[in-house]
């Protein structure tokens, strides 16, 4: 299907729905007066090669509660009126040319439990307020250019299970209460230019599908304390500044060579002698 999006769609104030998901090529913008719909609740626009802007006055839908834009090529900056989506649950926006930083006081939207900003040119830094989403459990902010260090907040957010940051711009330390978080099960912050240690907080409720911190400027040991966690499904601490020997056994006696080469001074099974 090509075409564009009517403004005339605009006088259906009953609309509860709109889904244009997929279709590969529709185009043109996001009509502004689709923000004037009462009753909207979602819009999926998934997909398409939609350009343009995000209309300013997005806030108005206060009924909207999933709002997927992602796979299009929209530009210009998030609209800071997207925090007055009370109702909203689901954020997506990935792969666009979105520019700007993400609203400060993100952390007003109260019932998102899913925001996924992955692949768009976002700059500035993780704002703290997210740590106010206490329904969170799905944040993505991966290829972007954030810079700045990761807030602490993050790892005190109850039922966050999936934490995505890579290839952004991030330096400072990894927080204790981030890889203590016993919900936390894919965390990826590689490819940052983070340091220090990585904290040796690991216990037998860590249930860890991926735990990915490769390409960063982290040294000291591999900490001992991941021999007891429950699970570590994949581990990849690959070209660091990481020294001394790699713990054995469980999970260490699962993971290839590559999980821990271009170090300084790592040895041990399963790395060369």
């Amino acid at each position: 299907m090509t075409g564009s999006i009517s403004p005339s769609l605009c006088r259906l104030d009953r609309l509860t729905t709109l889904v244009i998901a997929d279709w590969k090529s529709i185009s043109g913008e996001i009509p502004a007066c689709v923000a004037a719909l009462p009753r909207l609740r979602i819009l999926d626009l998934v997909g398409n090669k939609i350009t343009g802007a995000i209309p300013a006055s997005i806030g108005n839908l206060s009924r909207l509660t999933v709002l997927n834009l992602a796979d299009n090529r929209i530009s210009g900056e998030i609209p800071a009126s997207i925090v007055d989506l009370k109702s909203l649950m689901h954020l997506e926006l990935a792969n666009n040319k979105l520019c700007g930083e993400i609203p400060f006081n993100i952390g007003n939207l109260s019932m998102m439990s899913r925001a996924l900003l992955s692949r768009n040119q976002l700059t500035g830094s993780i704002p703290s307020s997210l740590a106010n989403l206490h329904r969170l459990a799905d944040l993505d902010l991966s290829m972007n250019r954030l810079t700045g260090s990761i807030p602490f907040q993050l790892g005190a957010i109850p039922i966050l299970s999936t934490l995505n940051l890579d290839s952004n711009r991030l330096s400072g330390k990894i927080h204790t209460n981030l890889l203590s978080n016993t919900g936390l099960s894919i965390l990826n912050l590689s490819r940052n230019s983070l340091e220090g240690n990585i904290p040796n907080v690991f216990g037998p409720k860590t249930y860890l599908i991926a735990l990915d911190l490769s390409y960063n400027n982290l040294n000291g040991s591999i900490p001992k304390s991941l021999s007891s966690a429950k699970y570590v499904g994949h581990l990849d601490v690959s070209h660091n500044h990481l020294c001394g020997a790699i713990p054995k056994g469980t999970p260490f006696d699962r993971f290839e060579a590559s999980s821990f080469c271009n170090n300084d001074c790592l040895c041990g099974m399963p790395l060369p002698t």
